[in-house]
């Protein structure tokens, strides 16, 4: 049989890893086979020229056991093992895995318990209280399966930042060892613009000569657009999009006697193209950054010149919000100061989990009195240059009050505020209360206020609106948590919070040196969200972040 192309091994691999997955056993296997798919779907050059110079090892996240099933499967279009798997299930059982929070256990127990075997029969399934009485099912599964099924709906093949960052740059590299030709490989599309969630995987590429002019090589999972120097700025515009921002822009050029296309920006014989700023400049704008195009009013502002000058990854002085060994973090407290310190942070905040957090190692009181010392400690060898501020991240409880006494939570520098539990309060009583822990005058940051994760599952129903402006009253910070999973607040309300007078703090969420640096993807939705760096608590310095909770702390110790 003629072999595979390259988008029809990766949902051969993909099917693969759900089999897998159904069948039981290693969970890490079937997520193995996953990654290498989406892998395989990034990739910017021939399959068959990989395969045929030995070279799939390269590919990040295949070893040599899954190079050879993905040989065999571009050869023969099918693998002895997944035919015996094919055998097991029906093809549309596979489907209710895209359902967040739906594991195989639970998936095969719809499919050999109710017969259900698409994503169709799982929705009216559900709608018809059938999930709801089965034995091992239960309601609260059904709940989520209607509550999730709308975000498989909208979610189909995109990706989380993290994770299409790290195709993005493999893609990059691949292509820049193929072709060494190729000059400017730039990343484009979604990412570009910092969405948080990925679905346009696109590169742009500047050739030394092109013969037509320029061109889109379309892997189906991965587009390249390749261009001359003349052309690149105009390529680079239309390959980040998004669609409403170019909508936009073609009709300002319009209005003004030219005309803007794929090729550039044509004002009579003249045509601006080499470079997006000169697109710009020539429109009567200041260059727009690539996070603001989306359309919504970004182009008004920047004709009235009232666009932000956005926070950049160096205007942040500290990292607040991280958690350590003593809760459910997987380093030790110096471990993680030093990271940080490391990476050229002032200070550190530890926010480990409070008491009432049982699953997460919550900290007692005596544990509170341990991780403080061992703060004091620490901060003593550091000396002038960096801190460790002491922090908790606190449960809102149901009834809107912090974990743990006024007196311990007076000696804290920073308390943030954040829900873990009963997500399904109604939307007056879910706000009720968080506004009730906000109005808590401990509180400095309200942590990742919706909630949501990415891809898994909706965040709980609350009127933000009166959240944001009750933090501004009450000068509590809103968190920008920046683990690739949350991205919360939600950039759509960032400048909500701006007017209203809220100051924003870019939080990792860290549970492990490692995710330190998802600090530059709470860069990225704060941009998005039109922040600038003044509004950011966390881009103060160390003797002005030391001061901020000093003045806090004497302000409580006045109400006392």
């Amino acid at each position: 049989m003629p072999k595979v192309d390259t988008p029809g091994v990766a949902k051969l691999l993909r099917e693969y890893a759900q089999r897998t997955a159904l069948r039981g056993g290693n969970p890490y296997r079937s997520k193995a086979y996953s990654r290498a798919a989406d892998s395989l779907a990034a990739l910017p050059v021939a399959l068959d020229r990989l395969i045929a110079e030995d070279r799939l090892t390269e590919i990040p996240g295949i070893g040599d056991a899954i190079a050879d099933i993905i040989t065999k499967l571009y050869r023969t279009g099918t693998h002895p093992s997944l035919e015996k798997l094919r055998k097991e299930i029906p093809a549309g059982v596979l489907e209710l895995l895209t359902v967040p929070g739906l594991r195989p256990d639970k998936v095969l127990r719809l499919y050999k318990d109710l017969g259900i075997a698409s994503l169709a029969e799982l929705e009216a399934a559900a709608k018809d209280d059938r999930i709801k009485k089965a034995k091992g099912l239960g309601g609260a599964l059904q709940t989520k399966i209607l509550q999730n099924l709308a975000i498989t709906k909208s979610g189909e093949a995109r990706l989380h930042l993290h994770r299409a960052a790290a195709l993005m740059e493999h893609a990059k590299h691949t292509l820049e060892k193929a072709q060494p030709d190729l000059r400017r490989i730039t990343i484009a599309g979604d990412f570009r613009r910092g969405c948080e969630l990925v679905a346009d995987l696109a590169l742009v590429a500047e050739a030394p000569s092109l013969d037509g002019g320029p061109a889109v090589l379309d892997s189906s999972g991965l587009k390249v657009y390749l261009t001359d120097r003349k052309h690149f700025g105009a390529t680079l515009l239309h390959a980040t999009g998004s669609a409403a921002h170019l909508e936009g822009l073609r009709a300002l050029a319009k209005r003004k006697g030219m005309r803007l296309d794929l090729g550039g920006l044509h004002d009579g014989r003249k045509l601006v193209a080499a470079a997006e700023e000169d697109i710009y400049r020539a429109l009567g704008l200041p260059f727009i950054e690539p996070e603001l195009r989306e359309g919504q009013g970004e182009i008004d502002r920047a004709l009235k010149g009232e666009l932000p000058k956005l926070v950049t990854d160096t205007d942040l002085r500290g990292i607040l919000h991280c958690h350590t060994d003593a809760s459910d973090g997987a380093e030790t407290l110096e471990s993680m100061a030093l990271a940080t310190r490391e990476r050229g942070f002032q200070y550190f905040g530890v926010a480990d989990h409070s008491k009432s957090a049982h699953y997460a190692g919550g900290l007692s009181l005596e544990e509170i009195e341990q991780q403080q010392r061992e703060a004091d400690r620490l901060n003593k060898s550091f000396g002038k240059g960096f801190r460790i501020f002491k922090g908790i991240e606190s449960d809102i409880l149901a009834d809107g009050s912090l974990d743990y006494p006024a007196e311990i939570l007076a000696s804290f520098d920073f308390v943030v505020a954040s829900v873990h539990s009963r997500f399904k309060m109604d939307r007056k009583s879910q706000t009720d209360r968080i506004l009730r822990a906000i109005s808590n005058p401990y509180t400095t940051i309200l942590g990742h206020m919706t909630g949501r994760q990415l891809l898994r599952r909706p965040g709980y129903d609350i009127d933000v609106e009166t959240v944001l402006r009750t933090c501004a009253k009450h000068e509590v910070a809103v968190e920008i948590n920046a683990h690739p999973w949350r991205l919360d607040l939600d950039w759509r309300w960032h400048q909500a919070a701006l007017d209203f007078g809220c100051m924003m703090s870019i939080n990792p969420d860290a549970h492990s040196i490692r995710e330190l640096d998802h600090m530059h993807w709470g860069v990225e939705m704060a941009r998005k969200g039109g922040v600038p760096a003044g509004r950011v608590l966390n881009a103060l310095s160390l003797p002005d972040m030391a001061h901020y909770f000093e003045r806090k702390r004497r302000r409580l110790a006045r109400a006392a």
